[in-house]
């Protein structure tokens, strides 16, 4: 019995400092990723523009081809929106919609993945030398939950090198 009640004393001793352990991380996470593609920022625009498009370089179009993808909203820009279900859970469901579009600059876009919480992604174009420099960003606020901020932790090991296989994607869709 003391046994039970000393492990049962580490085990909650444990888990508050878990719990007391993730107020000391962000709150917000954000991981970034950038290429240069050998092209005018107005070729790749609209590949960024529109949710559609966005489909023909996302790293996660391939993971799921019972993907089930519905679009609304303008072909492009402010208000384009792409809801898609998926039963894999590197897919998983959700929504994105396009916020801000300021032409051949910069696409934000709202992205809603149910219980696991919203986030910002941003895909800016920077002009130079002939070439442009893709820059590909996302932040998601944990808030005040533990096991979302514990989590932010592992957001780059999880999604960076996704991003890097999307931009990669972009780059020969462009550029080929």
């Amino acid at each position: 019995m003391r046994l039970l009640r000393r492990l049962l004393s580490v085990v909650v001793v444990l888990v508050v400092a878990l719990l007391a352990g993730s107020f000391l991380l962000p709150r917000t996470v954000a991981l970034s990723r950038t290429v240069i593609v050998n092209a005018p920022a107005e070729v790749i625009f609209p590949y960024i523009n529109s949710t559609r498009k966005m489909t023909e370089w996302s790293p996660w179009t391939d993971r799921d081809p019972d993907m089930q993808v519905t679009w609304s909203g303008p072909e492009e820009g402010v208000g384009n929106r792409m809801d898609w279900v998926s039963d894999n859970r590197q897919v998983g469901s959700g929504s994105q919609e396009i916020t801000v579009s300021v032409e051949n600059q910069l696409v934000e876009t709202a992205l809603d993945f149910g219980n696991m919480g919203t986030a910002v992604a941003t895909l800016a174009l920077l002009p130079g030398d002939g070439a442009t420099r893709v820059t590909w960003g996302f932040v998601a606020d944990s808030g005040y939950n533990p096991l979302a901020r514990w989590m932010g932790t592992m957001l780059d090991r999880w999604v960076g090198a996704d991003y890097e296989a999307g931009l990669a994607r972009l780059k020969a869709l462009v550029e080929g």
